[in-house]
Formats: C-alpha cells, structure tokens, sequence
C-alpha cells in the first residue's frame, strides 16, 4: 500500500472543492446575486433574531417557526465564536468549515483498507449543486455531527452514539443513524447523552421542547410529495391557497389534512418496514450501517410533509459515507441523490416562484425532483434488503435416491 499517496490529499477534488466553495462564499457574501429569493434571508432575519433571544437563556416560545430540538441553539449561537464578523458573515465562515471537515474526514477514511475516495468526490461533487441554500441553513452543521458518528462507527462506537445524540437533539434525523447499529455500547452511549442533553435544557432555559407543539401543527409544504397532488389539482379547480405557514410555503385549503395524515401514515408504514428489516437481518458488513442510515432517512424524507432544498444535504452526507465503502451497494441511489439536488436548486431558488404558482414548469421540476428520491428510496431499501436478508427458502421434496451432485444445497 502506499502510504505516501493516502497521506496526500488529491489534487482534483482539493482543487474543485475550493472552486465551488469559493463561488457559494461570493452567492451568499452576495458578491454574486444568486438569481431567484434571497436564500440568506434565514440567516439574516430568522436565525439573527433567534440568536438575540437564545442570548437571554430562553427559547423563542412566540415564534412558531422554532420548530427545532433544544441543541439547535448550539448551532443557532455559533456564530459568537467568531465575535469580530456581524452575525451573518460568522455563520457563513462556519458553514464552510463544517463542509471542509466533512471533506477531510471523508479524506483520511478513504485512503484506508477497504475504502474508496468516491465518497470524497460525491461530497465535493454534490454539495455545491444545491447552490447557496446549503450555506444558508445549519443543516450542513448537523450532518458533519452525523459523517463524524458513521465514520467513527468502526473504532469507536461510543463516540458514535455520543454524535448521533448530539446529531438528534440539534435536527432529530441523526436518530435514524441508530437503526443499523447492533451495538450495545453505541445505543447506551447515545440514550445516556441524549438523556443528559434533555434535562440540562430543560432545567436550564424554558420552552426546550415547544418545538414538538409547532411541528404536529405543520400541514404540507408545496415541495414534498403530497403537495403535488394539489399542484395538479390546481389546474382542474382546486379551491385552496399557498401561503406562508409555520415557517415555510404551504398549501392550506379542502382535503389538505387528508394528505398531511397520508404522510404521516406513509412515514409510520416506513418505520414498520425498518422494523421488520431489523427483526430479518442476518448478515452484515461494514457498509451496513451507512446504508440502512441512508435508506432511513430516504425513507423519511420522502414521507415528510416538508421537503425543504437543504434536506438534501443530509442525503449527500450520508450517501458519501457509503461511497467510502468500496463493497457498498449504494452507487446508484447516491447518483439519483446527486441528480435530485441539482433539480433541486433548479426549483429553489432559481424556479420557485413557478413552484408557489403551479405552472407546468414548476410541477414537472417537482414530479421529476421528487421522483428521483422515490426511485433512489426504492433503490437503497431494495439494495440493503438484498445485501442483508437472505432469501426464504423454497419449499422442495428431496428424492431419497437423489445422486450426491444433485441433492439440495444444504443437505
């Protein structure tokens, strides 16, 4: 093996990330006016007034829009680690640096036995497609916390559960990184953090766990998979608005409860499937562990009332992390991740306004973005299932004079 090689970091993706960094660095410093809404405007606005009343130790309890754990705050406040930048600019310089952690951590796992550098390159590759959203959110934070805990699943399962921990009680989809854990260590390492994380905010600052009221009050956002049956429907006369709700561009008028609890029965018929996937494994593999993370949240996603553009960066993390396994089977769903994002910034910022109006435009941007998370949801359950479950057994009769070549295997 070469060790000098794995110890260089390779050009090309150095060289493209810094790029591509670079551009989304002058998009949301607005050097270059991204084309479509302002995506900064979070940051700015939300996520500054967030910050001026996390300061006082309470959570925002009047503003709906927190809708998020308690350790988001953490995330919320990091941009008083860098008190000589205004509020915004810190938040972005974070943002990049948890991207360039990521991009070093998926570096060193690569060069080692057994792993590939293609999870460096789908992470080099796919992040800057969703253009300057994804340095406008914090959600690039949270899924550096969640590549950290997967790839640290080998060595250390502790710290695995610890991150995954940390990881939910900033976003909670990082809980999903458990269901291909069969570790002991790294299951009580996370309840116990959690646990210890919950009652420090709870005693601490008040509303810790208002966000859960906000979050059952949301109804269906106009980029999930629910939402395109009104944006047809729209065409034939549907009688019902988009507005501005919870935080995000919603429909709201007859039949939209109808849907919304479709969802939730889509995302709780998601959950029996990894239920019944859990019961029914029985070989395993390194990879096995990114990749039911990775088919958990596809999973959950796609059943979500809400969509966002910056949900897709949770997909590109974690299908790096099963890129980095040269037996993962995942190279397919990750490509139909990578293609969605790029849909995905083709819708928002730079289409939205066809997507809020319905025009045909807009659907079709959204039939074939969501489209492709269903092909890639389908794709990774059936890949992970295939690799993990062994087929039932046929039922056959055995001749008792069948020739030695010729009995059943297994006889």
């Amino acid at each position: 093996m070469d060790t000098n090689g794995a110890r260089r970091f390779p050009a090309a993706p150095a060289a493209l990330w810094a790029a591509t960094r670079a551009v989304l660095l002058l998009c949301v410093f607005k050097v270059y006016v991204f084309p479509g809404p302002d995506v900064t405007s979070d940051v700015s606005v939300i996520y500054r007034g967030w910050y001026e009343v996390l300061r006082q130790g309470t959570f925002p309890l009047d503003d709906v829009t927190w809708q998020y754990p308690p350790a988001a705050a953490l995330a919320i406040l990091s941009p008083a680690l860098l008190p000589f930048l205004d509020y915004p600019a810190a938040f972005y310089v974070l943002a990049c640096a948890a991207d360039l952690v990521v991009l070093a951590l998926l570096w060193r796992t690569g060069g080692r036995s057994g792993r590939s550098r293609r999870g460096l390159w789908a992470w080099t590759a796919g992040v800057p497609l969703l253009g300057p959203t994804v340095y406008a959110r914090y959600d690039l934070m949270v899924t550096a916390v969640a590549v950290a805990a997967l790839l640290a699943a080998a060595r250390h399962p502790r710290v695995t559960g610890v991150l995954t921990a940390l990881g939910a009680m900033v976003k909670v989809w990082p809980a999903l990184l458990l269901v291909g854990s069969f570790r002991r260590r790294t299951w009580g390492a996370a309840a116990v953090t959690a646990a210890g994380l919950a009652a420090l905010f709870a005693v601490s600052m008040p509303g810790a766990f208002a966000f859960l009221t906000f979050q059952r009050d949301r109804g269906t956002e106009v980029e999930s998979l629910g939402a395109l049956v009104f944006h047809v429907a729209r065409h034939f006369g549907w009688e019902g608005q988009v507005l501005l709700n919870y935080g995000s561009i919603e429909f709201l008028g007859p039949y939209v409860d109808v849907v919304s609890t479709g969802a939730l029965v889509l995302t709780g018929a998601a959950f029996g499937w990894l239920v019944i996937w859990r019961l029914r494994v029985t070989r395993r593999n390194p990879a096995t562990l990114a990749e039911a993370a990775f088919t958990a949240v596809l999973l959950f996603t796609v059943t979500s009332r809400v969509i966002s553009p910056q949900y897709l960066v949770w997909l590109i993390g974690l299908a790096a992390v099963c890129l980095t396994y040269r037996s993962s089977r995942m190279g397919l769903p990750a490509v139909l991740v990578l293609t969605a994002s790029l849909v995905t910034v083709l819708e928002f910022p730079l289409g939205f306004i066809h997507v809020v109006t319905s025009d045909w435009y807009g659907v079709t941007l959204m039939f074939v973005r969501n489209g492709l998370l269903v092909a890639a949801t389908f794709s990774a359950g059936r890949r992970l299932w295939r690799s993990t479950v062994p087929p039932a057994p046929a039922a056959r009769v055995t001749p008792r004079s069948a020739p030695a070549d010729e009995a059943p295997v297994g006889s």
